[in-house]
């Protein structure tokens, strides 16, 4: 079964960083593209970051620059390093796999399997 935990998230003031976490089990995760996305109470998903098996990364506008997605096959996870935060990076941060080994359509194609969640507020 699969099973992604994310954890790290947290009260930052703004221009400070976080690095979340995304915990993989139940599936063979080298073999898999793992995304990062984001949604606030009354807002569409949006996608951050996604990482596929061969560790090339692709990035939403709105964070490139400033976050930077990486994963460590031995420890199972994957990282979302999170710099230079704003006020409006405030939300739910979930990772997910599509069990495919690419990224391909990641920003538009609905992911099957989810986190639960892990809360960033950044203050200003």
């Amino acid at each position: 079964q699969v099973q992604l935990v994310e954890s790290g998230g947290g009260l930052v003031q703004s221009g400070r960083s976080l690095r979340l976490s995304c915990a993989a089990s139940g599936f063979t995760m080298d073999d898999y593209a793992i995304g990062w996305f984001r949604q606030a109470p009354g807002k569409e998903r949006e996608p951050v970051a996604c990482i596929n098996r061969w560790s090339k990364t692709m990035y939403a506008d709105s964070v490139k620059g400033r976050f930077t997605i990486s994963r460590d096959n031995a420890k199972k996870t994957v990282y979302l390093q999170m710099d230079v935060l704003r006020p409006e990076d405030t939300t739910v941060y979930y990772c997910a796999t599509d069990l495919q080994p690419t990224c391909a359509g990641w920003t538009v194609t609905p992911f099957r399997n989810w986190g639960q969640g892990t809360q960033v507020t950044v203050s200003s």
